[in-house]
């Protein structure tokens, strides 16, 4: 078999620890200590995030779309085959190194979504950007960490907690779309989520593109308006 090998690292903000890229083959990981937070090989639910997403959207004009989280580009490049071409996508990214190996050595992998016409990278915290936001986006797709429980670093957790929920709110069009990944469910955030007001569906996907795999689970919250 094909050893691993360490190809660069990373130092994620405020004491999260360090991120590392490594590669088997045409295969690559994204670990966090021992947990491996992304492989190139499952990338079906972060697709899934983008065309369920687009589903509650297809009949906005112009849709602006903001995604949290660049990781491997899988959400990224799903939106892009999904929405139209008067679209606008806005990826909040914290760890610029994650940028530069999406045009590095993963650049195969992301096989040139990032400078696509519609996207615009914003390297920095994605709360930042919600919480400068009034009815900015059609849709705000979080995968920020493993879930609401905040894994990688804990400012994530404002991202999910009652208030942060209800910036995100505040931040989306009438009838946008909050969409949250996750590895596993969550009652108490889907509680939070109808706090914040939100009508919320918890869907289960598939990690596989080819349906098999673990389960995680997709929020679609929507911001409903009478």
């Amino acid at each position: 078999m094909i050893p691993w090998t360490l190809i660069d690292t990373a130092i994620m903000p405020d004491g999260g620890g360090e991120l590392r890229l490594k590669q088997r083959g045409t295969e690559f990981s994204i670990m966090l200590g021992t947990i491996e937070l992304m492989n190139s090989r499952l990338s079906g639910s972060e697709e899934a995030l983008a065309r369920l997403s687009h589903e509650r959207i297809r009949t906005h004009s112009k849709p602006h779309m903001l995604i949290g989280g660049l990781g491997m580009g899988f959400t990224l490049r799903a939106a892009l085959v999904e929405l139209p071409l008067d679209a606008r996508i806005t990826v909040g990214e914290l760890v610029p190194a994650v940028v530069a190996w999406a045009r590095g050595p993963m650049a195969a992998v992301f096989a040139g979504c990032v400078d696509d016409a519609r996207v615009t990278i914003r390297e920095g915290d994605v709360g930042r950007l919600i919480q400068s936001a009034t009815g900015d986006y059609d849709a705000i797709l979080l995968d920020v960490d493993n879930g609401p429980e905040g894994l990688t670093r804990r400012a994530n957790d404002d991202l999910y907690s009652v208030a942060g929920l209800r910036e995100a709110r505040k931040a989306l069009r009438p009838n946008g779309v909050l969409s949250v990944w996750s590895s596993a469910p969550d009652a108490a955030f889907t509680r939070r989520l109808k706090q914040a007001g939100f009508v919320v569906e918890e869907l289960s996907v598939r990690a596989s593109t080819k349906g098999r795999g673990a389960r995680h689970v997709i929020w679609m919250a929507t911001k409903k308006v009478a």
